[in-house]
């Protein structure tokens, strides 16, 4: 008989195991590295052995309606194999057990069957499927060599070794998992498939060009070139992780990709990756981008918050976007530090199919400083591994660059290959456009009644329900003031932030030196943190409430930002309210300790001692959970476990939907139907609050789920288009 492994429902067109299997694993011996092709082909080949039980053809035939596991016996047989050869049955077992529903804990010897554990499933039950011998021959693989790579950096450290065991099968799952996914998507669909492709010489062209128009006059411009030089001029440095530490102003992002594309061209790189913190940050720069090089990339963006649904395109173009997005089939791609590090430590072949993509590319982390300071240990290992096994480049990228040497040694990873891009720094005090003054503590009254005096005033406080007071008290002058906080929508934080840039052009046209400008015509805006990284705005004056160091000279960045003026300053304050709260804060706490050491907080040295001061002051802060905290060996790593750990986001905030134009109506409509929604298309109509404040709408009634897992605001007096959601209705 001839054994099915898929069926094309249009065409009725059946696809043969030996032939799934064959097109699988040369699939995935394509996409791996030379180290482990073998593998990677072994996997292809076993992984769909369960489709040979008479069960499985019986229910694809439609003969019989029945559950039938079929990853247990790719994984049996890998098993049996190479059992001369654990380190290869074992990566295979865990790679074709989990191939569609996840990498799996390891488990204990003594688990039962009913365990979803490697080892409680490796004891179920199963149908006869030897007859694949009689087409199918896994190759031999030499474990010693193997075994021999496997050891090679850890430096006989078990530990170090389980991590690169499991990142190596994490790999392997997915370039079987990405492989698999192609071949039945081929044969069972009629969807495009083809990397999206960019032209990485024109793109450098067209970033020459974007440079050679710019002036080089001005003192300021004239270091601003020097910097950039002194990256430029590091191009054919051997090495894995580059430090490219530029101040705000220096012209990080264009210089950053103009070094990738370089790196790429001079030695072959296929991909280059901008791993960008937020959300917020991600359009600015794939709209310079994509402006920039027009149709010479085809950039692949790759958010939580950004749909292909709504993007301006073909059916056909958007179809292959979503198609590329899956697994990072495009050789430009913009993304965040969530998706990236999830879909290294994921253990679904949603998240890691993209993993084995990440192989030889140019990987640029924008503001590599806020990379999460709880998950930072993995996150950098994640960089290590991906660098030196998988044949990659990392660049750092921020103007606050911590020690990013001592924290890669502290974890015990090797320096040789770690390279500062810009070691002369004396050019950075030409970038500082204010000053920073501590001012104490104020009341929130006073702090509203100076935050008015200006013609364009930034206040940047911790908490949203600050913000919004604060809001409150100055609107009531007449000025023209703004909030922005996540109690809005995305939505409305654009239209918001929009507005603000039109005004401020405005006022500056009317009033270029910003001296006598009426009360009326004054700016302030009131924000939380959100503000501080790429939003692209430009005040006279800046005041923020203590936080990190971070967190003040980002705020920093939108003061006086052109240059333009003299004596801007950035107001460094507690409020009298919020004083304990605050100083309970670790970052708050170094702070406030370096303003009364520092005359400049702006400086080098200041900077490297708070980072110093908040990585190295207790490794707790910065080690971070990693798999082989529980783990006795290779057979007992929890792949499910800790995907489940490995959380970037705040899980205590929760994301409310509410209507705010003909599209979010026609979702939440759907949502009240109990249909099919794109979450992604969701995304920009959701506001954050956290457990407390939702209980509290729950208990009024005013939000509901309509049996989904989305829950949406359905009384519109709970949410105003400047501030946000609210917790009264207004007649209340």
């Amino acid at each position: 008989m001839e054994y099915i492994a898929h069926i094309n429902e249009k065409t009725k067109e059946e696809q043969s195991v030996y032939e799934h299997s064959i097109n699988t694993a040369h699939l995935a011996e394509k996409f791996s590295i030379d180290s482990l092709k073998e593998l990677n082909y072994a996997a292809g080949l076993l992984h769909d052995l369960g489709k040979l039980q008479m069960g499985f053809q019986r229910r694809i035939r439609g003969e019989e309606n029945i559950r039938i596991e079929h990853a247990l016996c790719g994984a049996i047989e890998a098993k049996q194999l190479y059992q001369n050869a654990p380190v290869v049955s074992c990566i295979l077992q865990y790679c074709i057990m989990g191939h569609h529903s996840g990498l799996p804990d390891g488990g204990a010897i003594n688990d039962t069957a009913d365990m979803p554990t490697l080892a409680g499933r490796l004891k179920r039950k199963y149908q006869e499927y030897e007859v694949y011998k009689a087409e199918i021959t896994p190759p031999a693989i030499d474990g010693r060599q193997l075994a021999s790579f496997l050891i090679q950096g850890c430096k006989e450290d078990k530990r170090m070794l389980a991590e690169k065991f499991a990142f190596i099968t994490r790999y392997c799952f997915s370039c079987l998992t990405d492989a698999d996914s192609l071949d039945t998507a081929d044969f069972c669909s009629d969807e495009p498939h083809r990397e999206l492709v960019s032209d990485f010489s024109r793109c450098l062209e067209k970033i020459d060009a974007k440079f050679n128009s710019f002036r080089c006059e001005t003192p300021l411009q004239r270091s601003r070139s020097a910097i950039q030089r002194q990256v430029y001029d590091k191009l054919e440095c051997e090495s894995e992780i580059f430090l490219m530490n530029m101040p705000t102003g220096s012209g990080k992002t264009l210089c950053s990709m103009k070094y990738a594309l370089s790196r790429a061209l001079r030695y072959g790189r296929k991909r280059i990756i901008y791993v960008i913190p937020y959300n917020s940050i991600i359009d600015q720069t794939a709209e310079l981008l994509e402006e920039l090089f027009g149709d010479s990339a085809e950039i692949l963006r790759h958010q939580s918050s950004f749909s292909y649904d709504e993007y301006d395109a073909e059916e056909d173009y958007k179809r292959l976007l979503k198609a590329a997005e899956e697994n990072w089939n495009a050789q430009i791609i913009i993304t965040t530090f969530v998706q990236f590090f999830e879909s290294v430590y994921a253990n679904k072949r949603g998240k890691l199919r993209k993993l084995h993509n990440m192989a030889n590319s140019v990987i640029i982390f924008d503001e590599a400083h806020l990379m999460p300071i709880h998950f930072l240990k993995p996150c950098l290992q994640a960089v290590a591994h991906i660098t030196s096994i998988l044949n990659s480049e990392a660049i750092f990228l921020t103007a606050t660059m911590p020690d990013f040497k001592r924290l890669l040694a502290s974890y015990g990873f090797d320096l040789q290959r770690v390279t500062d891009l810009v070691e002369d720094t004396a050019l950075f005090e030409n970038f500082k456009k204010c000053s920073y003054q501590d001012i104490g503590s104020l009341s929130e009254e006073m702090l509203a009644q100076k935050a008015l005096e200006d013609a364009s005033t930034l206040v940047v406080v911790n908490t949203k329900l600050t913000a919004r007071k604060l809001y409150s008290l100055c609107k009531k002058s007449g000025q023209r003031v703004y909030h922005l906080s996540t109690y809005m929508s995305a939505y409305d934080r654009k239209r918001t932030i929009q507005k603000i840039k039109e005004e401020l052009s405005s006022l500056q046209q009317e009033y270029p030196e910003l001296e006598g400008v009426p009360s009326e015509r004054k700016i302030t805006v009131i924000s939380t943190s959100l503000i501080e990284a790429g939003v692209d705005l430009d005040f006279f004056s800046v005041y923020r409430e203590l936080a990190g160091l971070d967190n003040v000279l980002q705020a920093g960045g939108r003061c006086n930002r052109e240059g333009k003026l003299e004596n801007a300053k950035v107001y460094v304050f507690t409020l009298e309210e919020r004083a304990d709260r605050v100083l309970k804060d670790e970052r708050a706490n170094l702070l406030k300790g370096l303003l009364k050491e520092y005359d400049d907080i702006s400086d080098a040295e200041c900077i490297r001692e708070y980072y110093n001061r908040l990585f190295f002051s207790s490794s707790e802060n910065t080690n971070g959970p990693m798999i082989s905290d529980d783990s006795t060996d290779i057979w007992s790593l929890k792949f499910a476990a800790y995907a489940r750990k490995f959380e970037l986001i705040d899980s205590d905030a929760v994301s409310i939907v509410v209507e705010r134009d003909d599209l979010s109506k026609r979702l939440v409509d759907a949502i009240k139907r109990q249909q099919y929604v794109n979450h992604r298309q969701l995304q920009k109509y959701t506001f954050s609050i956290n457990e407390r404040e939702f209980a509290d709408l729950k208990e009024q009634g005013v939000i509901n789920s309509f049996g989904s897992n989305i829950w949406c605001l359905m009384n519109r007096d709970y949410y105003e288009e400047d501030t946000g959601v609210q917790f009264e209705a207004r007649d209340y």
